[in-house]
């Protein structure tokens, strides 16, 4: 058993990407649909980030939302995925790879889409289901081909239009990578009754 914080680490993550959203709509003056400046400001605008220094945007996107409903989607499988993850992985391996998901997320979608304005977690949420697909099927000795075309499947019903599709790419491949690497340092085998 892990230790863990006082408080469900998905939780406060929830809680944080609220926080944002709440703060950006503040700013923007519309709680439905996230105005331009905080976008602008927090989200991912890949000129600014390329050709202005706009560096921190790679972060900060990780926890921007366009509209209530995109914030209220993601949270949901957050809420999924990220509860699974704490039964899995230690706080720390947790956000490691929540914020390296987002973040192999957001540097694909800067290296291959120059002109894109995104933001939005659901990078780093492809991660942690990357991650817990592939140590899972590590774990019990299954193959990981079924870990990697369970990814490719859930990626594309993800994928439609004004969707980032790069940074949900991204994201699943840095969580299968850090999932597998963990699943194998930690050589854990589950077994059934």
């Amino acid at each position: 058993m892990h230790k863990r914080s006082s408080y469900p680490l998905t939780y406060i993550i929830i809680a944080l990407n609220v926080a944002a959203y709440v703060y950006t709509s503040i700013i923007g003056g519309n709680f439905i649909v996230t105005g331009d400046l905080p976008i602008l400001l927090y989200g991912q605008v890949n000129e600014l980030v390329l050709y202005h220094g706009f560096y921190w945007q790679l972060f900060t996107a990780i926890f921007v939302h366009v509209s209530i409903v995109h914030l209220a989607g993601n949270m949901f499988f957050l809420l999924i995925f990220g509860l699974r993850a704490e039964e899995i992985f230690t706080d720390e391996e947790y956000l490691l790879i929540y914020l390296l998901s987002g973040l192999a997320g957001n540097l694909l979608t800067l290296l291959f889409g120059p002109d894109m304005i995104s933001a939005g977690a659901s990078g780093a949420i492809f991660g942690l289901f990357g991650a817990c697909t592939i140590y899972i099927r590590r774990a019990i000795g299954q193959s990981i081909i079924s870990a990697l075309l369970f990814g490719f499947f859930l990626l594309l019903i993800s994928s439609g239009q004004e969707v980032n599709i790069l940074a949900h790419a991204g994201g699943l491949a840095a969580g299968l990578l850090i999932g597998y690497l963990l699943a194998t340092s930690h050589k854990v085998k589950l077994t059934y009754r």
